[in-house]
């Protein structure tokens, strides 16, 4: 029996569904909402609605590009978490109602694991153990990855993740939101000539509140000496932005490296996007003799297809859930 699994995603404001068989994946289709660009982030209430709205077509465009009947669905993996819980509860709900009419078992799945096993998405794959840097708009963390399922934290964010520095960085600067990208972009163009300083927090934990505190306290003073200063020094700001999140999440995953000795290093999570951290992680490999391994795009950002791989080894492993699964939006790993 070939295991098929219609996957569903739905923890922020992308609705997203996939059909994993057998590891592989055969379809992965997002409905992204344009709405939030105008609020500046994204507001719980417009998403989880819009979510109502994708989340139908959206499953039978998936299933119709894999070629699956819903009858050759034997699982329905879902997040139960973390999330926005409004979001959550509608992907949790039509994934609870699929496979109450087709008698088969529901599979809950961590959004941040999913995140680490989009790496089994596609070659080449990571080799067991491996350090994972998992930086999203919500979380930023290093695991340990042993197998499949078994990933333990050794490093996290104590307040802010890396993604809402960006973020809040763009909103300072009155960037379009999501600004990560935005700023990605316009750093391509600048030079990284303004200091920010580096947090100072022992072992392998992150913050970024600081940086945001630093960055809003320097451009205040020089917009006052000189109103046109963000202007006249967008893309350097956002150069120097962008490097010292950069510099911080590297300084960390080194010592992790160093820490624990494995030589096989990952990053996942909606900012693995980010060109200027891509770079930093494969010149950093190629000076320590790492092994180096970052998802394409598109597995990068909140998608179904990771949720699919994270279900078919939940599959395997017996690892089921009931009718009575409740989304959570807060869900320590």
């Amino acid at each position: 029996m070939a295991i098929t699994i219609l996957a569903i995603e739905s923890s922020c404001d992308d609705t997203s569904a996939a059909i994993v068989r057998e590891g592989v994946v055969l379809s992965n289709v997002l409905a992204s909402q344009e709405v939030h660009r105008d609020y500046g982030g994204v507001v719980p209430e417009i998403a989880s609605r819009a979510h109502q709205i994708h989340i139908v077509p959206v499953v039978d465009q998936a299933l119709r590009k894999a070629g699956i009947r819903p009858d050759e669905v034997h699982a329905v993996a879902f997040t139960k978490g973390p999330g926005l819980i409004g979001s959550l509860l509608v992907g949790v709900s039509f994934a609870k109602a699929f496979a109450l009419s087709l008698d088969i078992p529901l599979i809950e799945v961590h959004h941040l694991q999913a995140h680490v096993l989009a790496h089994f998405a596609e070659d080449p794959k990571p080799s067991f153990p491996f350090l994972c840097l998992t930086v999203s708009g919500g979380h930023t963390q290093i695991q340990i990855v042993r197998d499949y399922l078994d990933m333990e934290v050794i490093g996290r964010t104590i307040d802010d993740a890396a993604g809402e520095a960006f973020d809040k960085t763009g909103k300072m600067l009155n960037l379009e939101y999501p600004a990560g990208p935005v700023i990605d972009r316009l750093a391509a163009q600048g030079a990284a000539r303004f200091e920010f300083p580096e947090p100072q927090i022992p072992g392998l934990d992150f913050s970024f509140s600081g940086l945001k505190t630093s960055i809003l306290y320097f451009l205040k003073k020089q917009v006052q000496e000189s109103p046109e200063f963000i202007e006249q020094n967008l893309c350097d700001i956002c150069a120097s932005v962008q490097a010292r999140i950069v510099s911080i999440l590297m300084k960390k995953l080194l010592l992790a490296a160093r820490t624990t000795g494995i030589k096989d290093i990952a990053l996942a999570g909606g900012v693995a996007a980010n060109s200027g951290l891509r770079m930093a992680l494969d010149q950093e490999g190629k000076r320590q003799g790492w092994n180096t391994y970052i998802p394409r795009l598109e597995y990068c950002t909140d998608n179904a297809a990771m949720i699919g791989i994270a279900g078919y080894y939940k599959f395997q492993k017996g690892d089921f859930s009931t009718q009575e699964a409740a989304p959570v939006a807060r869900w320590e790993p």
